[in-house]
């Protein structure tokens, strides 16, 4: 019996080493910037994934955390928000410091009397809004803002742009892949004269619940938006298995007459990939067209960009400035410097899997 104990003892044990391999551990502590004082309840995430907490009297916060890198956004009501990138390849302190300033009222106060709000913006613009930040995808017809009042709508007439804002989170249920999304929206933009569309913001998901049946539906659905996806290539890529996932790369280079491809054989030169220290990093600087052949493209893709209805491929163009770092989970820094334009920036927020989704 004695043995017994001991080799339960000793599996327990084994078990709880794995499972901390696999994750890491976060520890912070928010304060007001000025006073020192700890600050209670504020908000603590990674953007894009199902993990926040708050902060308790002391201004404390802990999370465990799946290996690989995040966003992590720390928030509270009337402070200015901060941002940090955090992996577990990281040497962090036992206990992370974040100083919040408190929002300058002044400065909101006038740019509020300078504006061009528009009061009838919701109605002139929401359904622009839904379909330029939800998307048109099937699954996006089954998305629903649920306090589409919070959002504010500005038009500017000398820049032909418009602007839109919120004066709260926007909460987002997605039926279609089972996620309650809560989303911190920065600012929308689009600019009529280039049409081109710009957002950002920081979202956290939150699993909804539903018979079995409904949760097995999600699962597949999840399961065919992910691939093909950029969360997919950057994992693909990660772990050197692009080809075998049904990726093909191509380096795009542009004479005075026409575009022209050249596909990479060999994705995993020591000039272009460097494996070091947990991260992998990316030497790539231009444009590449990725393609992806096991899932056909969405039939309402086609039909907005006017392809032929036999198209096999999922076909997204990369440009990237200056190279790029991955992470374990599909993170990648600085995600500024990569542009895609395609296929992946047609499929939008109703489509977004967050970075600890597991597919199975």
């Amino acid at each position: 019996m004695k043995n017994l104990i001991v080799l339960l003892l000793a599996v327990t044990c084994y078990s709880i080493s794995i499972a901390q391999e696999k994750s890491f551990s976060i520890i912070g502590k928010v304060i007001d910037a000025d006073s020192k004082q700890p600050l209670p309840n504020a908000s603590a995430y990674c953007q894009n994934t199902t993990q926040g907490t708050v902060s308790n009297n002391q201004g404390l916060f802990y999370m465990r955390l799946p290996n690989g890198g995040y966003d992590m956004v720390v928030t509270y009501t009337g402070y200015e928000k901060k941002v940090f990138r955090i992996s577990d390849n990281q040497a962090t302190a036992d206990t992370m410091l974040v100083e919040l300033a408190k929002v300058n009222q002044s400065l909101s106060e006038v740019a509020v009397v300078a504006s061009t709000e528009d009061p009838e913006g919701l109605a002139k613009y929401g359904k622009f809004f839904t379909q330029n930040f939800i998307g048109n995808t099937g699954f996006a017809s089954q998305c629903t803002i649920q306090n589409p009042e919070v959002l504010r709508f500005f038009y500017s007439k000398k820049r032909n742009r418009l602007k839109i804002t919120a004066r709260e989170d926007l909460i987002i249920n997605n039926y279609s892949l089972g996620y309650k999304i809560r989303y911190q929206l920065d600012s929308f933009s689009y600019d009529y004269s280039s049409n081109i569309t710009q957002y950002t913001g920081s979202p956290l998901f939150q699993e909804m619940d539903s018979t079995e049946e409904v949760k097995a539906q999600w699962k597949k659905n999840r399961a065919r938006t992910y691939l093909g996806s950029r969360l997919h290539f950057m994992r693909s890529f990660y772990d050197s298995t692009l080809t075998k996932e049904g990726f093909i790369v191509e380096k795009l280079n542009q004479d005075s007459q026409s575009v022209k491809g050249t596909f990479i054989t060999d994705l995993y030169n020591e000039q272009d990939y460097l494996a070091d220290s947990g991260d992998v990093e990316i030497g790539w600087s231009g444009q590449y067209r990725i393609s992806y052949e096991r899932v056909r493209p969405d039939k309402q893709f086609l039909e907005e960009y006017k392809l032929p209805a036999n198209t096999r491929f999922q076909i997204t163009v990369l440009d990237v400035a200056n190279g790029f770092v991955i992470e374990k989970n599909g993170y990648f820094y600085e995600q500024y410097d990569v542009i895609n334009t395609g296929y992946w920036a047609w499929k939008k927020l109703a489509e977004l899997l967050p970075y600890d989704y597991i597919y199975q």
